[in-house]
């Protein structure tokens, strides 16, 4: 029985073009997460900090 991967897998060379579609999905995926990221989790953080006092405090 032969394996039919073999068969199905062969080496051609992806378009460039292809290639930097996927690259530039793949970057705005990275974008949108550090965008959400900054806003979600470091920007409340930081005006709870600000506003609440409580670190500067705790630090005298």
């Amino acid at each position: 029985m032969s394996n039919p991967f073999k068969e199905i897998l062969q080496h051609h060379e992806v378009p460039q073009v292809l290639k930097q579609r996927v690259m530039n999905d793949v970057n705005m995926i990275k974008l949108t997460m550090d965008i959400a990221d900054l806003f979600l989790v470091k920007y409340p953080s930081t005006i709870g900090d600000v506003f609440g006092g409580n670190s500067l405090k705790k630090k005298k």
